[in-house]
């Protein structure tokens, strides 16, 4: 969506995630698609030696612009280093040299990807939790919801699963049938064309086995507007389904859910996540 991406990563977060990561590996091929070799960023945390949790993250921007290196998600990355995670950060590829559905078929690759080699990234291949935000947010989500059966699980490692163990939405769309935004309107066409957008929405997928998910929203979100009942509908389905879900409302929280005196604050997000991710995959 136009306008939808979060703040960029700052050269000092960057920096600040690598005094929290033993280690990082960046520009891993983790598929390659018709000639086009798909990236990701990796960071390993300090002073493990078992295989550890991974937690994933999408970068937003209206499925059109953004990139793994400098997504708003950097700034979760040094807690989840300092509690035991492996973080991972993935590039997919874009509108509009691309339509949905090749940016979730990328990262249903990735994890495929990540199970592949699990054993070379010392990490647990059965406990993988995914966030994003915005665009980001609504591929983590269709992560979440689907399986083989959607028909999202193309080209390489197809003996790997690509479900994950718990997902964070953060201003996320999740029912994409409505022009719920001045946003999504402009982003519609580009991004979706002619694709059946119940095909393309989460809650459509909503069936009991799905992991735990986290929804965080915004009060003054004028991208995904909390009045669109995104996160609402997301949440009742959930519900209805007898998933674990928790739900945040931001109080003064944009889209970006970085402003000064939003309630709870960044900081406090960022912990809610290391706590979720914690309480379901740890």
């Amino acid at each position: 969506m136009a306008g939808g991406e979060a703040a960029l990563a700052t050269r000092q977060q960057v920096e600040e995630v690598l005094v929290h990561a033993r280690d990082a590996k960046r520009d891993i091929t983790y598929c390659t698609v018709d000639g086009v070799d798909l990236k990701m960023d990796m960071y390993f945390p300090k002073g493990t030696t078992s295989a550890t949790p991974l937690a994933v993250f999408i970068h937003g921007g209206g499925w059109s612009k953004g990139d793994k290196s400098v997504g708003a998600g950097v700034s979760d990355y040094p807690a989840l280093l300092d509690a035991g995670f492996t973080v991972a950060s993935l590039d997919y590829r874009l509108a509009p040299q691309y339509q949905f559905p090749v940016m979730i078929e990328d990262v249903k690759c990735a994890i495929r990807s990540l199970r592949e080699n699990a054993n070379q990234y010392n990490i647990d291949p059965n406990r993988i939790g995914v966030w994003g935000l915005s665009a980001g947010s609504h591929l983590a989500m269709l992560l979440g919801v689907t399986d083989q059966s959607a028909g999202f699980d193309v080209g390489q490692y197809l003996d790997q699963s690509s479900r994950v163990q718990a997902v964070v939405d953060m201003s996320g769309p999740a029912v994409l049938g409505t022009n719920f935004s001045p946003a999504f309107v402009q982003a519609r066409n580009e991004v979706f064309g002619n694709y059946d957008l119940a095909k393309a929405s989460p809650v459509t997928y909503v069936t009991s086995d799905d992991p735990p998910f986290l929804i965080i929203q915004g009060d003054r979100d004028v991208v995904v507007p909390i009045k669109s009942g995104q996160a609402q509908k997301l949440y009742d389905t959930l519900i209805a389904a007898n998933v674990p879900v928790q739900m945040v409302v931001v109080k003064g929280g944009p889209h970006t859910l970085d402003a000064p005196n939003e309630s709870p604050s960044r900081a406090e997000l960022t912990q809610m996540v290391v706590t979720f991710f914690s309480d379901y995959l740890k």
